[in-house]
């Protein structure tokens, strides 16, 4: 027998299809897509509302088939539920990104290091000395000073032995850094040292955003540099080098110019260079997932966020957000966001590929 509770949902009340993307930071929007989604009249008739979980959230745009929904400071993962003419739509999950660490100045990804801890610079302006250069969040989310005294940290990364290697782009430096936080200078003359990125033999590669790619011989016995020389050269950029490897062993790097059809180039081992995808706008920070997605912080179409590409070069957004620079995955399908001040934390359900 029915039960008498059950009521058929009006002909006319809102239904959410899905939403586009399925992950958010605050301060980005979001596409709903489904039916009765726009004001009866949209001449004379206010936007319809929206909740996300208990905030009460925007609608900026819609139509019947489409309503854009911008995601509100301290906001939550929830369902959205949209609002219109006194019915309530149906609830679809979406995840929203929560602050993790303030007042950095992240200007590449952050790192991770085996036991889940993430590493963020507060690299200043060039040439502007900060009272702390990189920072460790645990991971119950305490702030704590890691390194002090080095010029505008740049690029981060870890070597399997769980040293923290970072370049200056002041200097053309690359430091390395104890787990316990000594630092000891491992290669200079380096010119605008920003991305660096290790290999699976451990050779260290940094993007030098006047075009070069150096490729450092992994250290010996001692934590001393192997031999450095140019890898490739590639098309200067005005703000930095990112880069990450993918299992098949190529280079991926971008370096944002001023292009909205921004390449990323992939290097192989003998240090040919190919478009790897083409289409985005000022390309940074990247980070790849089991199944071989490449993740970067990106516009796409002119939306920002973190755009996925797959083996098969097709791209999608996959979190909306401004402002983002970079990301690193960590345990359990989450992943950390990297603005312009800051870290978020969201949930994403994606295992991301073991960079140590």
């Amino acid at each position: 027998m029915p039960s008498l509770f059950h009521h058929e949902p009006s002909p006319t009340a809102p239904h959410i299809d899905h939403v586009h993307p399925h992950a958010a930071m605050p301060g980005g929007e979001v596409a709903l897509h489904g039916r009765n989604l726009g004001a009866p009249n949209a001449s004379t008739d206010a936007l319809p509302s929206a909740n996300i979980g208990d905030t009460p959230a925007r609608t900026t745009f819609s139509r019947s088939s489409q309503a854009i929904l911008r995601i509100p400071e301290g906001s939550i993962s929830g369902d959205v539920v949209l609002h219109r003419n006194g019915e309530a739509s149906n609830p679809v999950q979406l995840r929203v990104a929560v602050p993790m660490a303030e007042n950095l100045h992240p200007v590449a990804n952050p790192a991770v290091d085996l036991d889940g801890n993430v590493y963020a610079t507060l690299s200043g302006s060039r040439g502007q000395q900060m009272p702390v250069s990189i920072f460790k969040i645990e991971r119950d989310f305490q702030l704590r000073p890691f390194v002090r005294d080095l010029l505008n940290p740049t690029g981060l990364a870890f070597d399997p032995d769980g040293y923290l290697y970072t370049s200056s782009r002041a200097e053309g430096t690359i430091y390395r850094v104890s787990p316990g936080g000594a630092v000891s200078t491992y290669a200079e003359g380096l010119g605008l040292a920003t991305g660096i990125a290790f290999d699976r033999d451990g050779n260290l590669f940094v993007g030098d955003r006047s075009g070069t790619i150096f490729k450092i011989g992994k250290p010996d016995s001692m934590g001393a540099s192997g031999e450095i020389f140019v890898f490739a050269t590639l098309e200067p950029s005005f703000v930095a080098y990112h880069l990450a490897f993918n299992d098949a062993g190529d280079l991926l790097v971008t370096g944002p110019t001023t292009s909205s059809n921004q390449a990323i180039h992939s290097i192989d081992r003998d240090g040919n260079i190919t478009v790897f995808y083409q289409g985005l706008g000022r390309a940074q920070g990247m980070a790849f997932d089991v199944d071989g997605n490449l993740f970067v912080a990106a516009s796409l179409h002119g939306q920002r966020g973190i755009v996925r590409v797959t083996p098969t070069r097709e791209a999608t957004l996959a979190v909306s957000g401004p402002n983002l620079i970079g990301l690193a995955f960590l345990e359990d399908g989450n992943a950390t966001l990297a603005t312009r001040d800051a870290l978020f934390h969201i949930a994403l359900d994606i295992e991301g590929r073991r960079l140590i």
